[in-house]
């Protein structure tokens, strides 16, 4: 390396470091803030205090990405202030979160995308229980799966909700890839199982079907479960994270099994609050209806008509009735907002019953 060159990085490095120096500067100035922050907040004497803010939170994220110059992505940058914003927050009040378990689900990294790596996260091994943990204010929060783009909803979830009051506080969205891995003891040439959550071995039918046709597939609450069950078993794999595989100390034999490479899973988070507007923000219906003529006309209508963007309609049966439905309808647009108001209104007078899930960001992450 030449003298020149030399000299050129030296100087790159010593700007490097006057700029790491600025950087730590301000991450504390703005940790002193989020300090100040809480005791402004806990001096205020209006009760219970609420430190995290899911509209804000989205609405800092967004101008991040608006102000970001490159070369980072606007993702990468986002992840980046998603971090600072944990640790600051972690000084006003750790948060807690429920989440799917056992540890290195997919909901887990969800979680740790949505709230950052300061968030104190708890895992449950049922969606029930998620939803009892937040009910019962022993979490601040929680996140569930809720769909996925190769098999769509995740209806355990969507059932809860209909006997829950719990509000959806947010939404995150992960690209999903699943890997089949074994334990050290595993005779790859003899696999004759194979575990995963349900909505995985589906995600993975195909690749299945043309690599181990002959092995039984057997469905658990979730991949990291499947992942813990492989220790001793030398005839078996699992579908799991790449996370799963790192923490049950198992080999990825293979990568990316899933048969669509673009597959995703939508997550909720789940609360006891409401959501200010944050700008850019959906909201979550549940509608009761009678099985009768026009029925679904008559839902659908007033959103057409006032021009509300339907993102989501999914129907399960009613737990009350034989011959009544329950409608799941997400939309974009906040509760707030006059002319989603009037148009809740008017459906509300066609239906046996609405209930509002919950108005919140749009998933920036």
């Amino acid at each position: 390396m030449s003298d020149k060159t030399q000299d050129a990085l030296l100087a790159l490095r010593d700007r490097i470091d006057t700029i790491d120096a600025d950087i730590g500067k301000l991450i504390s100035e703005r940790a002193r803030c989020a300090q100040e922050v809480a005791e402004v907040k806990s001096a205020s004497g209006s009760g219970d205090v609420l430190y995290y803010r899911p509209e804000r939170e989205a609405q800092v994220l967004r101008k991040a990405m608006e102000r970001n110059e490159g070369p980072l992505s606007n993702e990468e940058m986002a992840r980046l202030f998603r971090e600072i914003m944990s640790a600051c927050l972690a000084l006003e009040q750790p948060i807690k979160v429920a989440y799917l378990g056992p540890e290195g689900t997919f909901t887990q990294q969800a979680a740790l995308k949505h709230f950052g790596q300061s968030a104190v996260a708890l895992p449950f091994s049922a969606i029930d229980e998620v939803f009892r943990e937040v009910e019962a204010g022993a979490v601040n929060y929680g996140v569930v799966p809720v769909e996925n783009s190769t098999e769509g909803v995740v209806s355990h979830t969507l059932d809860n909700f209909m006997g829950s009051n719990l509000k959806i506080c947010g939404e995150v969205e992960l690209r999903v890839h699943h890997n089949l891995v074994v334990s050290s003891v595993t005779n790859v040439n003899s696999i004759s199982r194979i575990y995963s959550h349900g909505q995985s071995l589906a995600q993975c039918r195909k690749w299945l079907d043309s690599h181990y046709p002959k092995a039984e597939r057997i469905a658990v609450s979730s991949n990291a479960e499947a992942a813990r069950r492989l220790k001793g078993e030398w005839n078996a794999a699992a579908i799991a994270p790449a996370k799963a595989a790192e923490i049950y100390e198992l080999n990825i034999l293979a990568e990316k099994i899933e048969d669509q490479p673009d597959n995703s899973t939508r997550f909720l988070i789940i609360g006891t609050e409401q959501v200010q507007a944050s700008g850019h923000d959906k909201t979550s219906l549940l509608v009761a209806m009678r099985n009768q003529p026009g029925a679904l006309h008559n839902l659908l209508e007033p959103f057409h008509r006032n021009k509300i963007d339907l993102t989501r309609v999914e129907t399960r049966p009613s737990r009350t009735g034989v011959w009544t439905y329950v409608f799941f309808v997400d939309f974009t647009g906040h509760v707030d907002e006059p002319i989603v108001r009037e148009t809740l209104d008017e459906v509300a007078s066609r239906v046996a019953d609405l209930k509002i899930l919950g108005s919140y960001p749009k998933a920036v992450l």
